[in-house]
């Protein structure tokens, strides 16, 4: 997924649909201060070092709103910044500047949030070289932007969503009888496109779903003794993810185990919102 994916008209459709929610019938403030001839100009600076996200998402807010503004932008995504930089100037119709300055620093904070958060973990996880990434906790409607955040970030992505990618949980393998018969039923309809992932609890899961075939192995809340042992079980014949009881201070002992995956929902979920604030010149 690539700052190209963020297709256009799909931006623009979601910015749109969040401008609708914020103006409601109008910004009754704005249009009673302010006249049509009215200019107005602003920089957007950051209050906190962080990974820049979401810039040209925050252009596109102003665009929708008026072609006659212009954003003139210093960073680019995936810069780091220092507070109290300045990270674009804004220039235009003062209500076009002034209605879309809250929708347009919504989409930038929680998305350079997000890619901040995600650079922590990625270079906590040094000298290893496993890759860090997102799970589907997302927020509702939001997903593209945070995945896009992930990646901006340095990360990589999991499953975008449910049909991308086969995940066989504890209740599939329950229902089904076994990871053997999970994955029998799995293969009598699904395309040859998609990977099987299977969480795994114990060293004895790991050894059937390595037998039925799995393309990745999740070992799920084990020690990182256990994880050592099902690396070398493994032996590079499956891709080896870990998961649960990720966090910034155990990320790199995870990593040190050897698996080539560490999944955690903490670089969307329990990523901060950067500080950051259109400032009229």
């Amino acid at each position: 997924m690539t700052q190209k994916l963020l297709h256009d008209f799909i931006v623009a459709e979601h910015i749109e649909n969040a401008l609708k929610e914020d103006i409601g019938y109008g910004d009754i403030t704005t249009d009673f201060i302010y006249n049509e001839n009215d200019k107005i100009k602003a920089n957007l600076n950051t209050r906190q070092d962080c990974i820049v996200c979401g810039i040209d998402v925050f252009e596109k807010v102003f665009n929708i709103l008026s072609s006659n503004v212009k954003v003139t932008k210093f960073f680019k995504d995936g810069d780091s910044a220092h507070a109290g930089q300045c990270l674009a100037a804004v220039e235009g119709p003062a209500r076009a500047v002034l209605i879309g300055e809250r929708t347009a620093l919504n989409y930038m904070q929680r998305m350079s949030g997000i890619a901040t958060e995600t650079r922590k973990y990625q270079d906590a996880i040094k000298p290893y070289t496993a890759s860090v990434t997102d799970t589907r906790k997302n927020t509702p409607g939001f997903r593209m932007f945070e995945k896009y955040a992930v990646m901006t970030g340095g990360a990589k992505l999991h499953r975008f969503n449910l049909c991308d990618c086969v995940m066989i949980k504890d209740n599939h393998i329950k229902h089904a009888g076994s990871i053997t018969a999970a994955v029998e039923r799995l293969r009598e309809g699904l395309s040859h496109t998609h990977k099987i992932e299977i969480e795994c609890d114990t060293l004895e899961q790991v050894q059937e779903a390595l037998s039925a075939g799995c393309d990745i192995i999740m070992l799920d809340n084990m020690s990182v003794e256990d994880m050592k042992k099902c690396v070398k079980i493994v032996n590079k014949r499956a891709i080896v993810e870990a998961s649960g009881n990720v966090k910034i201070n155990t990320i790199n002992e995870i990593a040190s185990a050897g698996v080539d995956v560490i999944s955690t929902s903490a670089i969307v979920a329990a990523a901060p919102v950067i500080d950051l604030g259109l400032d009229i010149s």
